[in-house]
């Protein structure tokens, strides 16, 4: 590799990189859809030839989804590579032929949280990188509820739990050496603008993303288990706290409560629902309340949010529920961590008090840890990659 103002960049024949990840599987959102495109234009950013592949159940390839991937190439550049695959061999957007050359030339494959199902492709790549996004869940869907994640199926694994396989982190490994890795951020895609004082703090948010898993008497629960203790917040700080929320209406009583409280809830299938939306939305924002899920917060596994990435690189302070994070990233200033309602009230006051400074510490955050370049150069150098 050479190397360009101290970040590596790739050769100059434009390796092809596939790129496995979930995007139309769940049109609508946005947030889901740039934790992929990070690693997309991230490893284009480094010289690289990334290659969308999407694997889909053929049941699932309806004119929505297929609209939405349509609609995420043409806006991300991704005409001619990007392809939607099914399990019957139907492919949308490249063909299959022009998909399988580029594969045959292709060094290592991006399995970002082992989406892809195309055996073929699989068997054809020789580095496979399973890149676990949903620390302590993937490990204990296995463990406990004995789940497949099909990691035999790679050769390498990394993980955005950045303790997990080190001394006292209660994520089971599975006999797998997981590599730490932080999530990307490709920081001339979040403009950081001036802040004028104005906007909310805000988050997006899903209540219940799945199903809670219970281990050796421990609940890995869900955001609605770490969010009801800070129901108090808005009346407590007197800032207003938006949150793009999705949850079932069924949810009665925590729906009762967050109005009560003073939290405005917003539609994210309105202001999140597409990379551009999503990305507008963050920028428009003061700050974020970043509330984790408690499954992250139980195994203290280091797990640190894709999306709170955006906040910081957009200039845009960040305080966030503790998942041990704090290990690795530096907190005080532009990203702060809190345990409890009283440590988030704290940390609003402080932000509040000195928001230039805390604004520019967030985007240099950002520059110094989570540059896509620099963290996706480590992570392929640590597969051999060079």
């Amino acid at each position: 590799m050479s190397v360009i103002e101290g970040i590596p960049t790739a050769p100059e024949s434009g390796l092809p990189v596939i790129v496995s990840g979930m995007v139309s599987a769940v049109p609508g959102h946005g947030g889901a859809t740039w934790a992929v495109l990070q690693y997309i234009h991230g490893l284009r950013d480094l010289g690289y030839d990334p290659v969308l592949v999407e694997s889909i159940a053929a049941v699932n390839r309806t004119p929505r989804v297929v609209s939405y991937f349509t609609h995420v190439c043409e806006s991300q550049g991704l005409e001619g590579r990007a392809a939607l695959i099914d399990e019957l061999g139907g492919t949308f957007g490249m063909k299959r032929s022009d998909l399988s050359d580029l594969v045959d030339h292709a060094p290592v494959l991006l399995d970002l949280a082992g989406t892809l199902r195309d055996e073929d492709i699989l068997g054809r790549i020789d580095r496979r990188v399973y890149v676990d996004l949903d620390p302590g869940f993937t490990q204990l869907w296995q463990t406990a509820e004995d789940i497949d994640m099909r990691l035999d199926g790679h050769t390498h694994h990394a993980t955005v739990g950045l303790d997990i396989g080190r001394p006292g982190c209660r994520v089971p490994t599975l006999g797998v050496d997981w590599v730490p890795t932080l999530p990307p951020v490709c920081l001339d895609r979040w403009t950081c603008t001036e802040p004028d004082g104005a906007g909310a703090w805000t988050t997006i948010a899903n209540w219940r993303g799945y199903g809670s898993i219970v281990h050796e008497g421990r609940r890995y629960g869900q955001k609605a288990h770490s969010f009801r203790p800070l129901f108090a917040l808005p009346g407590r700080t007197g800032v207003t706290l938006e949150v793009a929320l999705s949850i079932h209406p069924e949810e009665r009583d925590d729906l009762a409560a967050l109005e009560r409280h003073g939290w405005t809830l917003l539609d994210p299938g309105e202001v999140a629902s597409t990379p551009d939306r999503y990305r507008r939305f963050i920028a428009g924002s003061r700050a974020e309340i970043g509330i984790a899920k408690e499954g992250y917060v139980e195994a203290d596994c280091g797990w640190f949010s894709d999306r709170s990435a955006c906040y910081l690189a957009a200039g845009r302070p960040v305080l966030a529920l503790e998942t041990g994070f704090s290990r690795h990233l530096p907190t005080g200033l532009g990203l702060l961590s809190f345990r409890c309602l009283d440590e988030a009230i704290a940390g609003v006051e402080a932000i509040e008090r000195d928001y230039e400074r805390h604004s520019r510490a967030a985007r240099e955050i950002a520059g110094s840890y989570l540059d896509a370049r620099t963290v996706l150069s480590r992570l392929l150098d640590s597969v051999g990659i060079r």
